[in-house]
């Protein structure tokens, strides 16, 4: 992989957009507690928070590319307000590795992703999630508490991994979902085809599992 992370785009202006290809890392501030909203064609997807030496009520967007790619194959867009923000990916056909992005947000952070294919891996982020693919695999991972209210997670063929539960489950039309009553957020997670990944620390049983 080829880091192309050398130009910087300048801050969201008064219109609330900044925009780029490969070789442009994106900035915008998100206040905590904020939400971000992700629509991407198919790649590699990291989010996680932001560590020292990164300004923490923003979201920075980096990405990697195979070296046979131009970095304007893909175009990326950030748009919206401090605490509602919107970023969309858009390129050609994807081969598997082709694009890895990197997306650092606030510790404290809502999200809502969609993408056609591809894997995403969601680390250490509190807030409510909302994420769909159809084909391919989704990670989320927590070293703190696992704080979730409502968790929902299926797939129409593939395999739901609740670790933080101590389910698994794989086959057709695969679904799990508990109710805590000590949660704080929401957790939905849908995958067509492929893997759902739900690990963090054993979660006590205070509230109703269901699994199909």
């Amino acid at each position: 992989m080829l880091l192309l992370a050398l130009p910087l785009a300048s801050p969201l202006a008064a219109h609330g957009q900044s925009r780029g290809d490969c070789s442009t890392v994106l900035h915008a501030p998100l206040n905590s507690g904020g939400s971000l909203t992700i629509d991407s064609s198919s790649l590699g997807m990291t989010i996680e928070p932001a560590g020292s030496g990164v300004t923490q009520d923003t979201v920075q967007v980096s990405c990697s590319m195979d070296r046979s790619d131009p970095p304007h194959s893909f175009q990326m867009q950030l748009s919206g307000e401090n605490g509602n923000l919107h970023l969309k990916v858009e390129g050609g056909a994807v081969h598997h590795g082709d694009l890895e992005l990197h997306i650092l947000v606030p510790e404290r952070t809502n999200l809502r992703v969609r993408m056609a294919a591809g894997q995403i891996t969601i680390q250490n982020v509190s807030g409510d999630k909302d994420c769909a693919l159809r084909a391919g695999q989704i990670t989320i991972s927590q070293k703190q508490e696992w704080n979730y209210r409502l968790v929902d997670a299926s797939v129409d063929i593939g395999e739901v991994n609740a670790k933080a539960y101590g389910q698994e489950m794989g086959g057709f039309f695969r679904h799990f979902r508990a109710d805590s009553t000590g949660g704080a957020h929401d957790l939905y997670v849908h995958v067509g085809t492929g893997q759902i990944d739900l690990l963090g620390r054993s979660h006590r049983n205070d509230g109703k599992q269901t699994s199909d």
